[in-house]
Parts: structure tokens; sequence; C-alpha cells
């Protein structure tokens, strides 16, 4: 029993204190605002494909594959006069102990529980003089690659009124007497310690991208990547397309960003967000991309013997006759392409196609303007006897008054005389040619 409460005293007096608690930094500081990693100015010239480096290890997508032993706990002791650091116990997040020396075993112990309530702390039964020295908490987080460490010295002493616990500025020390337990405090409730069911939640990676001028908080999101596989495209049309990161990324922890032929209007700032919200992680990348003129290479000078070399001397003329070894050997040439002579003979057949549709139009129009004069000669000869008709016309009306000089007539006044005479005389007539009628419309 007084064993018991004794270690009860040193839990309720040692896990009270804020100094002895191991912590792997504020989550919530974290996820609030991504801590910049690097920043970098690059330049691609225009019309290749640029690539932004964004990887992390720490972003592999690897589950459990371990079936929870992902985290790890194991105690160290060292700064033993004329011995090196060893191993004393470990532990899995799954519950499997495990003491590395025999005389260990029952005396070292760690909590079951250790990785639901977050204590990591190391009792010894009953202290021993060679129990001195640094112990060293280590916590391993392989799925977030994470390293926790945590140092408390323990020294031994055969008075128990010196017994007590302070610390150095560093670390904590503890001064236990012999044969009394000592309880090594290492305590982190951080919950990536602790939830083993958020191991599985998705970690985001998002690409952002700002003008020149315009704050961060402001920036235009161009992709959304998520470790279940589902991808969003945002951004202007102009660069939606060209844009992509490899599909195994979250496999590879290689998140870098392509674009593929690039413009002018592709400059700004780019940046690369990775967000773990398990393990806490929160980092950020950030490019000045710049895009420069295109840069044009002279061409390679061919082999000798390709005879394709722009600076290679001239080669003699084929088509001239050269003589070998007293032979006369006449080259000729035959172009490469067999169909040349039916291109020839095509241009030809439409030359000669178009100049007898010109001929047949010069034909017909002449045709037409003769058919018209001759119509008009026909009118002319006709002549005559229109004349006769209006002359006949004419005496008919000259006639008219001679008719009338004999009729004596007595009208009380003058208005109804005029009235008579327009009644008796004839109307003049009106004589019109039907034949140069016709012949005028059909010139038309």
């Amino acid at each position: 029993m007084e064993l018991l409460s004794c270690v009860l005293l040193w839990k309720l007096v040692l896990l009270q204190s804020p100094a002895f608690i191991l912590s792997s930094g504020p989550a919530g500081t974290a996820a609030a605002s991504s801590s910049v990693v690097s920043e970098s100015v690059v330049k691609w010239p225009a019309g290749t494909q640029a690539v932004l480096n964004c990887q992390s290890p720490r972003m592999v997508w690897t589950q459990d594959r371990l079936h929870d032993r992902q985290r790890v706990i194991h105690w160290d002791l060292s700064g033993v006069p004329g011995s090196q650091g060893r191993r004393l116990v470990d532990m899995y997040s799954a519950g499997e102990q495990r003491v590395y020396e025999p005389r260990d075993n029952g005396r070292l112990l760690l909590s079951p529980s250790a990785f639901q309530d977050g204590n990591f702390s190391l009792l010894i039964r009953a202290v021993e003089e060679g129990d001195e020295g640094v112990y060293t908490c280590n916590l391993h987080h392989h799925y977030c690659h994470l390293y926790e460490s945590l140092a408390v010295r323990l020294e031994v002493t055969d008075d128990p009124l010196l017994a007590r616990a302070y610390w150095d500025g560093e670390k904590e020390v503890m001064v236990v007497a012999r044969g009394m337990p000592a309880l090594m405090t290492c305590v982190n409730r951080e919950h990536l310690w602790t939830d083993r069911h958020l191991e599985e939640a998705q970690q985001v990676v998002h690409w952002d991208r700002q003008l020149p001028g315009v704050p961060h908080d402001r920036a235009d999101r161009l992709l959304d990547l998520y470790a279940s596989g589902e991808r969003r495209a945002y951004g202007p049309s102009f660069l939606r397309d060209r844009v992509a990161v490899k599909a195994d990324a979250f496999a590879r922890g290689d998140f870098s960003l392509r674009i593929d032929a690039l413009e002018q209007a592709d400059e700004g700032i780019y940046s690369c967000h990775l967000h773990h919200h398990y393990c806490g992680l929160h980092e950020r990348r950030v490019y000045h991309l710049q895009v420069t003129e295109p840069t044009f290479e002279p061409p390679a000078p061919a082999s000798p013997g390709n005879g394709s070399g722009h600076n290679s001397a001239p080669g003699p003329d084929p088509t001239l006759v050269s003589r070998s070894r007293g032979h006369s050997v006449i080259n000729v040439i035959v172009p490469e392409n067999h169909s040349h002579f039916f291109q020839q003979l095509g241009y030809v057949l439409a030359t000669l196609l178009l100049f007898i549709l010109l001929l047949i139009t010069v034909v017909l129009a002449t045709r037409h303007r003769g058919g018209c004069e001759a119509s008009d000669k026909k009118a002319g000869k006709s002549k005559g006897k229109d004349v006769n008709m209006m002359e006949f016309a004419v005496a008919t009306r000259d006639q008219a008054p001679y008719r009338t000089e004999d009729i004596q007539l007595d009208y009380k006044n003058n208005i109804l005389k005029e009235r008579a005479e327009l009644a008796h005389s004839p109307l003049p007539a009106k004589n019109v040619d039907l034949d140069k009628e016709f012949r005028k419309e059909y010139c038309k």
C-alpha cells in the first residue's frame, strides 16, 4: 500500500506540471496559416514547358499498412559512466510492450493505455544505483514522419530527505532515494498520438496563382488535389487546360505543377500549399514565374557524308557529263513525285477549258448584237408605209371642216355654238406602229 500511494503521489505532482509535457507544437496555429518553406524566382522561355517543384515525403498516402504499428514509444538510457546508451523498453500503438534487459522485466512499466490517454511516462518500481543517467522518451510517428523526444535526468541518493524534482533549464532532474519508485514523466496528448481513426484523414494539396500586386489571401485557385483521388480545376480558361499534376502525386509525394506552352500572360506568383490536418503539416512553397523571349538555336552542322549541311561545300552538278576511268557517264535526275506530269496536264486542261468558255461567250454576244441591227434595218424599210398612213389620217382630218361648212345652224349664243362644233368635229387619230414596238422589246 505504501508503494502504491507513493506512485500515485508522484503522478499527481508531476503530471500537473506543464513543463514536463511533450508537445509537437500547436496544431490549431499551424492549421490557421501555412509556413513558407521556400520562395524562389524561376524563368522559362515562352513556348516551353515549365515545371514548378513541390515535393514532400510527409504527404505520401500510405494509410495504416503496418496494422496500427505506425506509432511507437521507446525509452533509452544514456550518460552512464563506462557504458554506451541502450534501449530499455518500447511499445507500439497496438499495445505490444517489449523490455530489452532481463533484469528490467517487471521493474520497468509503461501504461497499456498510453496511446489512448497520451501518457507515455516510465515507471521504475525500485531505483538502484545503476539506474542513474539521462532517460530519453522518444515518440515516432512513421505515417506522419514525426519524431519527438524528451529527456529526464535521474539521480539516486541514500537520504530520503534529499528526494526532490526540479528543472535545470534544459530538462527535468529527479533525485530519488534508493529502493523508492521513480516516475519518468512523458505526456503528449495531441490527437495524432491518441486518435487512430484519424490516421486516414484526407490530405489536401492546392495550387494558387496571384498577379503582381495582389495579396496572398486574394490569390486565384488553380487546382485542388485530395488523397481520395478527387481533383478540381479552377482558374482562367486559357490556363486551365495547360496545367497538370501527375496522377500518382500522393503515392510519390510529388505535387510539381507542369505548365505547357508558356505564354507571356502566364507570369505571376504560383504557390503550392500542402495540408495534412491529421499530421499537423501546413507548408507553402512560392515561385515567382517570369516568361522570357523564346530562344532559337542555330541548326547543328550535318555530319560528314550526310550531304544536307548548310555549311558544306556545294557538290558538283549531277546533270553535267563526267568522265570516270575513260567512260562517259550521264546523270539523269528523275523527279521524286510521280504525279508531276498529271499536275502539269491538269493546268493545261484548265486553261484550255477557260479559253473555250470565253470564246463561246464572245460568239453569243456578237450574234445577239447582229440580230438587233437587222431588225432596225427592216424597220427603216417599212417607214414609207407609216408616212402614207399618217398623210391619209391628216387628209381625213383636213376634210372635216369642209363637211361642216355647208351646215348652217342658228344658235342663240356662242356657248351652244362651241359645244356643237366640238361634238361634230372628229378626234385626232393616233397612229401606233406595232411592228416597231415589238422590235424594241425583242432587242432589249
